[in-house]
């Protein structure tokens, strides 16, 4: 039998009921700002053709690791779900996939995903009664509906949502041919690129060589000799660059970094071209971080590190299907003594931001917030990937604010590759940031026209400067 699906206006405010009508006012007026989406990972090829996508499976499913990740750990095979393997896309029908992940909507009560996709069904695609397996087919056959008119094409959406700017990510190796297409277009939507340099970093990433030959072609450099590898990255920046890029994104096991001397960097790198040690491996992404934050302060680029996750940790499902397929698992990290070799190079650089995030909790009040609280480079990311959620939102203010206050923040980014979650995800971030801000208004530690105040800051303002938009 079907239930009704309802959203509450009042969701994710405080429990309070004083603090839910502060809230509730201070919300109002941060709900219907732009949304600046800083970093993500959403296909640039979606805004560069407009095509419409084709079912609700390859446009909700499909590109949503939280799902998978959450059927898959109750033994449902991705091949069901019509998730890709390494020998390509399953013959699975669309529609029988979409019926699986009916069946097993319940899986997802009391998840950030079941919060952002009641969002989508009620608010975008205007359902009245709750995803489970006796409305599989109505939703399925509504939603493809949709996605025939030109309401529902990718731009089309991106116009609706409000939003001001969105970074895709793309590799050192990608050729920005699809930046360059909504350039050429006409189109006013703001889709910039990202410049993720990992796969031509990463020498145990199984698709460094052939990134490697790329990058390579694409700059017409030598990149297996020291001075040619790093004028590549120089050149591969400046075409971002050219493609709207405002920012770098780093993605390695650690947030270990290195200052070796221009002769020992030269040898380590000769080592990890031939036959490189796990501590070669290791030590190269160490530098290599202190080598970008420097390129950074020569261009302006802005600099996201994000480590922290054991990448690919099933093995098999890794042979099987390849990376990204929900098996990343958060590990410990270090930063005050990881970052100290790059910080002091690059530390005390007023014109450099380089935006932290972390996998690891422990690390917000003793580690981050101190030395974002300290050094003019360093601001915090938001509440990421596995916390990226009500509670783990409100972890970050509450750890975070008494040593980095707001303003050494950079505000929300969804880091997303599910294009129709963006709304619902920045809705969770503005309420939940309201609800905290209207805590510290109850309990007389701001006035409520200074609640109003940082929370524009926080819905648009700190991310604008802080990304250079």
């Amino acid at each position: 039998m079907a239930r009704p699906l309802r959203l509450d206006p009042d969701r994710l405010f405080a429990s309070d009921p004083d603090q839910r009508a502060i809230a509730r006012t201070i919300y109002g007026e941060v709900a219907t700002l732009p949304i600046v989406s800083p970093h993500g990972h959403t296909d640039p090829r979606w805004f560069a053709t407009d095509e419409a996508w084709s079912d609700a499976t390859t446009l909700l499913l499909s590109p949503d690791h939280y799902l998978y990740r959450m059927l898959y750990s109750q033994g449902i095979a991705l091949d069901r779900l019509g998730v890709p393997s390494r020998d390509g896309v399953p013959d699975t029908d669309p529609r029988v996939a979409w019926r699986t992940f009916a069946e097993n909507y319940h899986l997802f009560r009391g998840t950030p995903s079941r919060l952002w996709l009641d969002h989508v069904f009620a608010e975008m695609l205007g359902f009245d009664v709750q995803l489970d397996a006796s409305t599989a087919d109505h939703y399925y056959d509504a939603i493809g509906e949709k996605l025939t008119t030109p309401a529902f094409r990718p731009r089309a959406l991106f116009d609706r949502f409000g939003i001001e700017f969105l970074a895709t990510t793309e590799g050192a190796d990608a050729d920005l041919s699809h930046h360059h297409a909504i350039r050429a277009s006409g189109w006013g939507g703001r889709v910039v690129t990202t410049y993720r340099p990992d796969g031509v970093i990463d020498v145990e990433h199984e698709a460094f060589r052939p990134a490697m030959a790329r990058f390579a072609e694409l700059t017409g450099e030598d990149v297996w000799r020291w001075p040619g590898y790093l004028a590549a990255h120089r050149k591969r920046r400046a075409d971002f660059r050219a493609a709207g890029a405002t920012a770098t994104d780093h993605g390695h096991p650690s947030a270990r970094t290195a200052n070796l001397s221009p002769v020992e960097a030269e040898a380590l790198f000769a080592r990890i071209t031939t036959n490189p040690t796990p501590e070669d491996a290791d030590l190269f992404r160490a530098q290599m971080l202190t080598e970008m934050a420097r390129m950074s302060v020569e261009d302006g680029m802005v600099m996201q590190i994000h480590p922290g996750s054991f990448r690919n940790h099933n093995a098999a499902l890794f042979d099987s299907h390849g990376r990204d397929k929900g098996a990343d698992i958060p590990m410990r990290a270090d930063f005050v003594t990881a970052l100290k070799p790059m910080l002091d190079v690059v530390g005390n650089e007023r014109d450099l931001t380089i935006i932290l995030f972390t996998l690891d909790e422990t690390t917000y009040a003793r580690e981050l917030a101190p030395l974002a609280g300290h050094y003019p480079c360093l601001k915090l990311g938001p509440a990421w990937w596995f916390h990226d959620s009500p509670e783990g939102m409100r972890r970050f203010r509450e750890m975070t604010t008494e040593t980095a206050g707001f303003y050494n923040t950079v505000g929300f980014n969804d880091d997303t590759r599910a294009f129709l979650s963006i709304p619902a995800r920045h809705d969770v971030a503005r309420r939940v940031d309201c609800a905290f801000l209207a805590k510290l208004v109850a309990e007389h530690r701001l006035e409520e026209w200074e609640a109003v105040d940082v929370a524009h800051e926080l819905t648009n303002g700190l991310a604008r400067r802080a990304y250079k938009v």
